[in-house]
């Protein structure tokens, strides 16, 4: 499996001289399997280049939402597959008790936000998700839902060789007196739990997030204690605030790995950096 990072950062695009290196684009991860299967995670501004950079040949594309907050949903309309008649596009995004999926996304793609009614792209499926399993080509994808306004869900994507879990949007220390606590107590654990690669929440410094509990984000020291508690092989931090420049991730990361001394390596996430399982 290799994981490619085509948007990393949260809440709004940040791009700029100061934010070049980290990247200024919204969450988007595409995953690619052994055999040529491919999974888009989230649809933020990085999805654009990422249908720009897809070669012909593709049939079909999945692509995996874990919520409809604008963020990650914001580079769907500019999503070149998506208009392509030749291609079906299989959008998965989580259920709701208000508005069935098809009606909340409406909301986006309709006028005055969008020129193009979603009723107009071809070859389109939509597919709810809660808590459940699916098999989507050579994937097994679980999807359970997390702690973040929503609804919202986390994957947990398996093949024969390697487990990857994508929590870009996720608050498991909300409420909490002592965080970490007990495993089964915790959100996201049963997703994130032996995983190889873990892709979490990290937009808070622990000063910000005392302003922001409830908003639905993980501090760095936060996203360092779940992944020691779910003892994953590797931990790469996601969903930089807008306001934090690449010096800034550069020293909270190293202040926060000095802090934590975790047992897995930890990497700032970055556009284009691919890492393979």
């Amino acid at each position: 499996m290799t994981i490619t990072i085509w948007g990393v950062r949260g809440s709004v695009a940040s791009p700029g001289a100061e934010t070049a290196r980290y990247g200024g684009n919204t969450s988007c991860v595409e995953v690619r399997g052994a055999r040529g299967g491919m999974l888009v995670l989230d649809a933020g501004t990085g999805i654009r280049r990422l249908g720009a950079s897809l070669p012909g040949g593709f049939r079909r594309v999945d692509v995996l939402l874990t919520h409809l907050h604008m963020d990650h949903i914001q580079g769907l309309g500019f999503f070149a597959p998506l208009f392509d008649a030749g291609i079906e596009t299989h959008l998965w995004g989580p259920a709701s008790a208000a508005l069935d999926l098809r009606s909340r996304l409406v909301r986006y793609f309709s006028p005055p936000l969008f020129p193009v009614h979603l009723r107009d792209v071809p070859g389109l499926v939509l597919h709810e998700v809660s808590d459940g399993v699916a098999d989507v080509g050579e994937f097994h994808v679980r999807s359970a839902l997390v702690c973040h306004p929503g609804p919202t869900v986390g994957y947990r994507i398996t093949t024969a060789n390697a487990t990857f879990t994508y929590l870009p949007d996720h608050e498991p220390a909300l409420g909490v007196p002592s965080f970490p606590g007990e495993p089964d107590w915790t959100s996201g654990h049963a997703l994130a739990a032996g995983a190889d690669l873990l892709l979490h929440d990290a937009q808070y410094t622990d000063a910000e997030y005392v302003d922001r509990a409830g908003w639905g984000h993980s501090a760095i020291a936060h996203a360092l204690a779940f992944a020691r508690l779910a003892d994953v092989k590797r931990l790469v931090t996601f969903h930089h605030d807008p306001s934090h420049d690449d010096a800034a991730i550069d020293r909270l990361t190293a202040e926060a790995v000095a802090a934590a001394k975790p047992p897995f390596p930890v990497t700032a996430g970055a556009e284009g950096a691919v890492f393979d399982l």
